[in-house]
C-alpha cells in the first residue's frame, strides 16, 4: 500500500478512538486554564506580570503541541489497527491516563523554571510523563503488531515496520532526557522539542 492511502477506520476500533479522542481534548484544553490571570497590586505593571508567565506561556506551547502531536499519531496508528481485544483496551487506557496527566507536569515545570534550586526537579518531572506515554503507545502498537495480532489485512508488512521504526525513538529519547536534566533542563527540553517536530512528520514506507 503505498504512502497516503487512507483506511477507513473500522467499526470495532471506533468506539476506543472516540472515547480517546475526548481524553486528548480534555487534556489540551485544561492546559490553558493552568495559566493563571496575573494579579497587579499598587502601581505595578500588566504588561510585566504578563511578560513574568512566560514559563506557562511556554509550557503551555510545548505541551499543546505534544499533544496534539500524539492525537494525530493516534489516529493515524488506528488506520492500521483492524480490531481490539481486552489488551489493547487496558493499554490504551493506560496511554490516556498519562495523556491526562500532562496537563499537572506542565504546572509544575512552569511554576519552577525561573527558580534555580528546583528547575532540574520540575524537568524531571515533566520529562518523565513523556516517557510513560511513550512507552505505552510503542506497547498499543508492538501488541497489535507483533505476528500482525490486530493489523488491517491489507496494510503492508513494509509500512508495520516503517510505523514500527517510526515509534522506537521516542521512548528511548526521553530515557536519554531524563538524567540530562541534571546537566542541563534546557538541552532536555529541547529533546522534548526535537521529537515533537520528528513526529509531526508523516509516516514514509
Amino acid at each position: 500500500m503505498a504512502f497516503g492511502d487512507d483506511l477507513s477506520h473500522h467499526p470495532d476500533t471506533q468506539r476506543l478512538e472516540a472515547f480517546s479522542d475526548g481524553v486528548f481534548a480534555i487534556a489540551i484544553t485544561l492546559l490553558i486554564i493552568e495559566i493563571g490571570v496575573p494579579h497587579v497590586e499598587g502601581s505595578g505593571s500588566l504588561s510585566g506580570a504578563l511578560r513574568d508567565l512566560w514559563p506557562s506561556y511556554f509550557g503551555y506551547a510545548v505541551s499543546f503541541m505534544t499533544i496534539g502531536i500524539m492525537w494525530a499519531n493516534h489516529h493515524d496508528m488506528f488506520k492500521d489497527i483492524e480490531r481490539t481485544d481486552h489488551t489493547l483496551l487496558v493499554l490504551n487506557l493506560l496511554l490516556l491516563m498519562g495523556v491526562a496527566f500532562i496537563p499537572f507536569p506542565t504546572a509544575v515545570m512552569a511554576e519552577y523554571l525561573r527558580e534555580g534550586h528546583h528547575k532540574p526537579e520540575a524537568a524531571l518531572i515533566y520529562v518523565t510523563a513523556f516517557e510513560v506515554i511513550g512507552l505505552a503507545f510503542n506497547a498499543i502498537w508492538l501488541y497489535a503488531s507483533v505476528g500482525r495480532r490486530l493489523i488491517d489485512e491489507h496494510v503492508s508488512d513494509e509500512r508495520v515496520r516503517s510505523r514500527t521504526l517510526r515509534y522506537i525513538p521516542g521512548p528511548l529519547s526521553y530515557a536519554v532526557a531524563m538524567p540530562l536534566v541534571f546537566v542541563s533542563y534546557w538541552m532536555a527540553l529541547g529533546i522534548v522539542a526535537v521529537l515533537m517536530f520528528m513526529y509531526l512528520l508523516p509516516l514514509r514506507e
